[in-house]
């Protein structure tokens, strides 16, 4: 019900113009051939800045617990390409998340923004996906990490 509300707060507050702007994004690198790479992860992102509350990041590989040396290399030249406009994304929620830390109130949404600026620098090959999903995924490569050295 918290995750609930603060959703809310977060939606009214700004979170609609944010999931708005990162959408009109995704149509954009849609629309273009170049930009299909990064479709996705506009549209991801563009989810989670409707709703951050209750939702973690997690890359394919640790969500899927193998890696690929290929993807892994497209999924590396695609984020160096998408850095520079992902800077400027990084810097507005920065800004936004600065701003919102100065109340006490504020905290939990400037923590969210935050972690919005992470995802916008390096957004492809993420996922969005929720809390309990995430830590599911990451506890069950850790076992598997564990049982790799155990050996």
């Amino acid at each position: 019900m918290l995750t609930f509300a603060a959703n809310i707060l977060w939606f009214i507050f700004g979170g609609w113009f944010m999931g708005l702007a990162w959408w009109l994004a995704a149509i954009l690198m849609a629309v273009s051939v170049i930009g299909l790479p990064w479709t996705r992860a506009c549209f991801e992102i563009g989810l989670m800045s409707f709703a951050p509350f209750g939702s973690d990041v997690v890359s394919v590989a640790e969500l899927s617990g193998d890696s690929n040396p290929v993807g892994e290399g497209f999924v590396l030249i695609a984020n160096i390409i998408w850095f520079p406009l992902g800077l400027i994304l990084a810097v507005i929620h920065l800004a936004h998340g600065v701003a919102a830390f100065c109340t006490i109130i504020g905290i939990p949404f400037a923590l969210q923004d935050f972690k919005l600026a992470g995802l916008s620098l390096f957004p492809v090959g993420k996922r969005v996906v929720s809390n309990e999903l995430a830590e599911a995924a990451r506890m069950t490569n850790a076992y598997q990490e564990i049982d790799r050295r155990r050996y």
